[in-house]
This record gives C-alpha cells, structure tokens and sequence, in this order.
C-alpha cells in the first residue's frame, strides 16, 4: 500500500486507466473478431468499417502502437478482398 497521499492517487488514477484500457482493448479484439469471423461480404464490408475507426482510435490513444494499426487494418482489408474482390470502376 502507499505511503504518500501522491501515491495514493496515482494507485486510484491507474486502476481507472487500467479499466478503461481494458474496456477499450476488449472492445477492439471484438469487432476484429467479428470482420474475421464474417463470410459474407456486406457485413465483412460494415465490420471492417467499425474496427478501422476503433484501431485507428486506440493508435491516437496510444492504446496499441500506429503500425500495429496499420498492420492489421491491411490484413483485414486483404482478407475481405478475398471473400469479394472491389468492383472494378
């Protein structure tokens, strides 16, 4: 337990991040699981949209690192593009 009333306060200020982080993080892993787990293309479509703006959110937040976003919004993209390649304009 802390001694000082600073750290008191930091132990109360990070167990808030820590849930936030948590949530945020849990939050996440779940739309990317739902774009991964998606056959049709609509829906893998709408999925990807929802865990594009979460990444690119937790890499503004420094939640998950800005190429780690990167990263796996384009093995995303690569994987619906598989299930239906973009119509050719």
């Amino acid at each position: 337990m802390p001694n000082v009333k600073s750290a008191e306060k930091r132990m109360r200020t990070n167990e808030k991040r820590a849930e936030r982080n948590r949530h945020a993080r849990s939050r996440l892993r779940t739309a990317l699981k739902k774009v991964r787990e998606s056959d049709n293309p609509e829906t893998a479509t709408a999925a990807l949209q929802e865990a594009t703006a979460l990444l690119d959110r937790a890499a503004a937040k420094r939640l998950i690192h800005p190429n780690k976003a990167a990263r796996t919004k384009s093995r995303l993209a690569a994987r619906i593009n598989q299930i239906a390649p973009p119509a050719a304009s």
